[in-house]
């Protein structure tokens, strides 16, 4: 089989890869950046290095492929944001269609079902509206929880107030995945194949509150008794400002705080919740207290 991966050697992507070309496939893995080239090569990969931006490009790499994963690179300089995302699911269909692409999985997030109201995962509903156009192709949308790594953003709140916080709210429960999961579904998946039609399967490890995250995460790294400390949306925004974060994703996060202190962005999630994935809380705080020591 032919696999085409984006999201160059990412931390969901280089394991889909690695899965795959343990089982003898032939995978080539897209990225926007020649200095990879060589180690995609020494993966056992095929690079393909162009922009996700180029729909011609796509076309051309997706020719001939069986099936392929997809996911919407960062990109933080993008206003407005939303817009941005939803039309790379347009440029991602256009080129699915122009290439004869018949199978494809699609990194989408916990709270696309939601066409408003979430922040950039509202983006990420135009982008599956927009691969929903497509005829013909089968479709399987991943919508994986709230990744633990980003929690690492919070180290320099912890090291410079000793607190742990954001708008989410101390008792809304969080729901989490580590990485190394997403890929393990998405290579089941891709290895597979038997997704029909448009799907959705939802992702997720761990089911926490913000209390107990600060509890989970202090605990690893000596600071037992980790106060949380619920921020307005107001300073919460001003805050990810001050951090350098542009205004337009500043603004968006904030939104996407809110939709999990009010439920809204799990409320399709509850209703299809999945076996829980293997890694806990307790295993990523291990990740987080080696990156909080370094």
């Amino acid at each position: 089989m032919k696999y085409i991966l984006l999201g160059s050697l990412g931390n969901i992507t280089k394991p889909v890869a690695q899965q795959l070309i343990a089982k003898g496939h032939s995978v080539t893995i897209v990225s926007s950046q020649p200095a990879k080239a060589a180690e995609i090569t020494a993966l056992g990969a095929k690079p393909a290095i162009g922009s996700v931006e180029d729909a011609d490009f796509l076309t051309a790499t997706f020719k001939g492929a069986d099936a392929a994963y997809l996911m919407i690179p960062p990109k933080l300089d993008a206003n407005p944001w939303k817009e941005w995302i939803g039309g790379m699911g347009r440029k991602y269909a256009q080129a699915v269609k122009a290439s004869g692409l018949k199978k494809l999985v699609f990194l989408s997030s916990i709270g696309a079902d939601k066409p408003a109201g979430v922040g950039p995962v509202s983006g990420i509903h135009l982008a599956e509206e927009g691969l929903k156009t497509l005829s013909g192709v089968d479709i399987l949308f991943l919508r994986p929880g709230y990744f633990y790594f980003n929690l690492f953003a919070v180290i320099g709140l912890i090291k410079q107030a000793g607190i742990y916080g954001n708008n989410f709210g101390p008792d809304r429960k969080l729901i989490m995945v580590h990485p190394r999961d997403i890929a393990a579904v998405a290579a089941e998946e891709l290895l597979d194949l038997s997704f029909k039609g448009v799907s959705v399967r939802y992702i997720a490890g761990d089911e926490r509150n913000s209390k107990d995250v600060a509890a989970v995460l202090g605990a690893a790294i000596g600071k037992p008794g980790l106060p949380y400390v619920p921020f307005s949306d107001e300073d919460t925004e001003k805050g990810m400002i001050a951090a350098g974060l542009p205004e337009e994703v500043a603004k968006n996060y904030t939104e996407m705080g809110v939709a999990i202190r009010t439920g809204i962005m799990f409320e399709d999630y509850q209703k299809h919740r999945p076996a829980l994935s293997p890694t806990k809380l307790e295993d990523f705080a291990k990740e987080f207290a080696e990156a909080y020591n370094s």
